[in-house]
């Protein structure tokens, strides 16, 4: 049997699993039984990936894997987030010097500083809109399923918790000042990736700036040999990226479980619902205008995609998107400079999770926001989210500090600890959307730029 037809198997049985599941209170099963035909479905998608011999067929049967691990033995299972941790830990040390030599390769190397001047206004162009629909499209899609209404929303313990521990580590941003570095050093430990591109901006241009051949050439090759050095190291680290993905889903089925309730379903049905509008609607439309390969493209960056997914982490899968997209045509400097920019001003899922979030709190404190005052919130939202892509847990504090905004009208902070419980779940797909959407902004760039 082909890789395709295993595959179309695999998913018709798990497909026939969860209705099983989903009616097993009428039919009554044995659980035994549902274990099995899981177990059916796991040996058929493990067969499909050693057929396929592919990093993404490889971390798809690891993430059915983590589930179901994560499902059978949750004590166990809460243990393998080591995994997802390690791996977490490699990629964050890719990151800094592959961005300072791409960079600087990409502007030192071309001497073309009024490129970066260009590029630097159009992508700032295109994030700004771009996230200013998906903040509609959050509003839309929330105001039209009414997912809060009458929804009694009380935080557990461990959400409680989890919140408090989140907001003891909120700390002043300031927008503008918080792009540019104090101390490189610093901006690398705390993992400030536009802090990162900006000091290698900088130093790009000070070394173009640089007018003996002899003083300028070492340079340039130190950061061509460290460019390709890195690329190798990613792929090192990218096969621990099955491993990583089962891990992370193991905890998170094991911590959250697979059932979810009420409002709080709605919520997170809202959400998916608004991300596949915002793609089919947004996302779809500015690919078919710049002419991209729609296809190719999404070949291309499933893998990035597919890690984002299970990790729930833009960052984990930022050095393999840069390494897709130059394999994909889109020049290096272009991949370097538009990509990790776009994690800190295009972050399209987070910002329509953001607004949708936002409003299902009002409405479940019984508060009827006014067009004028869910503008005014959108407004709000789209400063204070600017530059905090490093942030631990940056989402969940935003949310607050801008449901804090508006207490005054009635809204209560507190109420937005519950949606912890199913904050994975959202991250999943909101952090998928995220690098979606700056993939296509990067091939955006480049196509004005006639790179491509």
């Amino acid at each position: 049997m082909n890789s395709k037809k295993l595959l179309i198997l695999a998913l018709l049985v798990f497909g026939m699993v969860g209705l099983l599941h989903y009616f097993n209170q009428w039919l009554n099963l044995q659980p035994w039984l549902l274990q099995l035909l899981r177990y059916v479905a796991l040996a058929l998608s493990v067969v499909y990936a050693w057929q396929k011999k592919s990093l993404t067929a490889y971390i798809l049967v690891f993430m059915f894997i983590g589930i179901e691990v994560g499902y059978d033995f949750p004590d166990k299972a809460k243990e393998l987030k080591v995994l997802s941790d390690i791996f977490l830990r490699l990629i964050k040390t890719i990151i800094a010097p592959l961005l300072f030599a791409t960079l600087v390769l990409g502007i030192a190397g071309h001497s073309n500083i009024k490129q970066v001047g260009r590029m630097g206004l159009k992508a700032i162009l295109y994030f700004e809109v771009v996230t200013t629909v998906a903040l509609a499209v959050g509003l839309l899609a929330i105001n039209f399923t009414q997912a809060g209404k009458g929804a009694e929303l009380k935080a557990e313990a461990a959400q409680v918790e989890k919140a408090e521990k989140i907001l003891s580590q909120k700390h002043t941003h300031d927008v503008i000042l918080d792009i540019f570095p104090e101390n490189i050093a610093k901006a690398v430990v705390e993992n400030q990736v536009l802090q990162v591109v900006v000091f290698s901006i900088l130093f790009g241009i000070a070394l173009a700036m640089v007018s003996s051949p002899e003083r300028k050439k070492p340079m340039i090759d130190f950061c061509e040999g460290l460019a390709e050095t890195m690329f190798k190291f990613t792929n090192i680290v990218m096969w621990v990226a099955p491993l990583a993905v089962g891990g992370a889903m193991a905890y998170s089925v094991a911590t959250m479980g697979l059932g979810l309730i009420g409002n709080l379903f709605k919520l997170v049905g809202t959400l998916y619902g608004a991300l596949i509008l915002f793609i089919g609607g947004v996302l779809f439309p500015i690919a078919l205008l710049v002419k991209l390969p729609i296809k190719k493209f999404m070949q291309t960056i499933s893998e990035p995609v597919s890690i984002a997914f299970a990790t729930a982490s833009s960052e984990a899968a930022l050095p393999k998107a840069m390494e897709v997209l130059e394999k994909f045509g889109i020049p290096r400097h272009v991949v370097a400079f538009v990509l990790p920019t776009g994690y800190s001003f295009n972050l399209d899922g987070t910002t329509l999770y953001l607004s949708l979030a936002a409003v299902f709190v009002a409405q479940a404190c019984g508060v009827d926001l006014t067009i004028g005052e869910q503008i005014s919130m959108c407004l709000l939202l789209m400063l204070t989210s600017k530059g905090v892509a490093g942030v631990r847990g940056a989402s969940f504090l935003i949310l607050v500090s801008t449901i804090s905004s508006f207490s005054y009208l009635g809204l209560d902070p507190t109420k937005a600890f519950a949606i912890l419980a199913v904050d994975a779940l959202m991250d999943m797909g909101r952090t998928s959307v995220n690098v979606i959407g700056n993939c296509l902004a990067t091939y955006v760039v480049a196509k004005w730029e006639k790179a491509v």
